[in-house]
């Protein structure tokens, strides 16, 4: 199955890492640094112009991404065991 992160933007389940919060994980000195790093590799790539609600790390055999959705974690959750029901 895939998870529609917003946008055009779709990603194979099996490839999600972790969907994460902004608001509760960047308060972290760890995750600040994971999210600059991720940057500077040219990892990230932001699903809207919007402000970020959450980042979802993927993990597949040809790269690793780090997505900003301006969807909240709550709805992509909601959206992948919507999918699995299916």
């Amino acid at each position: 199955m895939y998870l529609h992160l917003g946008q055009d933007i779709v990603v194979p389940e099996a490839a999600v890492v972790g969907i994460f919060d902004m608001d509760n994980t960047t308060g972290s000195h760890i995750t600040r640094k994971f999210l600059h790093d991720a940057e500077k590799a040219g990892m990230v790539v932001s699903v809207s112009d919007e402000l970020p609600n959450s980042f979802i790390v993927c993990d597949d055999e040809n790269s690793k991404k780090v997505f900003l959705s301006q969807l909240s974690s709550q709805t992509l959750l909601k959206r992948s065991e919507t999918a699995r029901l299916v």
